[in-house]
């Protein structure tokens, strides 16, 4: 046995040593803490980004959270993660929880012919006996297409004016006979063999949901995705939420940042969910541990991998997409050449990002109520570059 005084001795003198060794790491944190924050806030006053809001999750934990600038403004109200905005595409990945639940519970199969769900036919003209899925939707491989400049100019209603029915815009935008019909509103590829993005697509998809499920997006989610995941804050349209905790939306044209109304969506399944970076992180710390969240299963096991599994292989892949720069899950995509997964979002006066390296240690969300000119979307990527770099930090201090 070892002299008792002795080690008391030892531990003595080593106390100091111990507690300096702390303070530096404290000190040391602080600083970083204090870099990154630096680095946002001179990137945001040098484009002119109004407000924004970040967070890093490591190994499924949410490790750092903040708020940035002004969500209105000319009253100084802060950006705070509690902060509710639209979060443009990142919407899809829960149009693809939805679909999987469905898909649990047999209302749904990701390879039945989508008209088997439909009360009318939606048919490519290029290829009309060949049949598209729910999987193709779900991997923008469906051969349907946004009609632009049609699809943006008529797809969202500002300062209060209520969509048009989704299902009614699906029939008229499908349908020979609809208003909106036209054969550029398809591909001349079959189902399968070629990847486009597709907003219409998640819609048709969303659309699909509701009618199997018997229950409109909004309420089918708050039931299944948000009240699991404490996301009482969190909604499909604007009367879902509380608009007093909306921020308000800002564009940049030129050199001037002016606010923009507030927006609805037709096809609210590509793009219309309203969430804080607060609440989107159950979701993801969720989405990146094969659907559980503490207590809580969004999907069983099997489903949720299959939500984030690579779709695409050498044996079964678009002709034109090459597997070491992008693959697909449902309503879920490798981004930054093959390097991250998750989702990101674009609409006006909107920026969003959703996205974990490919171990899925490290994640990042964060949201901008700014747009910014063409021309300046990159510093959008150098600050997400510079928050995944932080949370890398965070997780070797561990």
């Amino acid at each position: 046995m070892k002299n008792p005084i002795t080690f008391i001795l030892v531990i003595a003198l080593l106390a100091p040593y111990k507690k300096a060794q702390s303070q530096g790491f404290k000190s040391a944190n602080e600083h970083t803490r204090s870099s990154i924050d630096s680095l946002i806030e001179a990137k945001m006053s040098k484009t002119g980004i109004v407000g924004m809001s970040a967070a890093i999750i490591v190994n499924n934990k949410l490790a750092w959270i903040k708020g940035f600038g002004y969500a209105d403004r000319e009253k100084r109200t802060p950006f705070t993660p509690k902060t509710i905005m639209n979060i443009a595409s990142i919407t899809k990945t829960f149009t693809g929880v939805c679909l999987m639940q469905a898909v649990e519970d047999k209302k749904v199969s990701l390879d039945e012919d989508i008209n088997t769900y439909l009360p009318f036919k939606v048919v490519n003209p290029n290829f009309p006996d060949e049949k598209i899925t729910l999987r193709h939707l779900a991997t923008h491989t469906s051969g349907l297409v946004d009609r632009h400049p049609f699809y943006g100019d008529s797809t969202q209603f500002y300062g209060g004016e209520k969509p048009e029915d989704l299902g009614s815009f699906i029939s008229n935008y499908f349908l020979p006979e609809g208003k909106y019909y036209s054969k550029d509103n398809f591909l001349q590829s079959k189902p399968g063999t070629y990847r486009a993005y597709s907003n219409v697509g998640a819609g048709l998809a969303g659309y699909i949901v509701e009618l199997r499920t018997g229950e409109k997006l909004s309420e089918y989610a708050k039931k299944h995705i948000f009240k699991p995941l404490k996301m009482y804050n969190s909604g499909w349209s604007l009367s879902d939420i509380d608009i007093n905790k909306h921020t308000k939306l800002y564009s940049k044209q030129g050199d001037k940042v002016e606010p923009i109304p507030l927006y609805e969506s037709t096809t609210y399944p590509d793009g219309g969910m309203r969430t804080s970076v607060a609440e989107l992180s159950n979701f993801f710390s969720c989405l990146l541990n094969d659907g559980k969240y503490q207590k809580v299963s969004l999907l069983n096991e099997k489903s949720a991998r299959e939500l984030t599994r690579f779709q695409f292989t050498e044996q079964n892949k678009p002709e034109n997409v090459k597997l070491n720069g992008l693959n697909s899950g449902i309503f879920w995509a490798t981004k930054m050449g093959g390097t991250r997964i998750g989702h990101n979002g674009s609409d006006p006066g909107v920026r969003t990002f959703m996205l974990a390296d490919l171990t899925k240690e490290v994640a990042v969300i964060f949201f901008s109520n700014t747009s910014l000119n063409e021309n300046e979307e990159g510093l959008f990527f150098d600050i997400y570059d510079d928050l995944y770099n932080y949370g890398n930090m965070l997780k070797n201090s561990k």
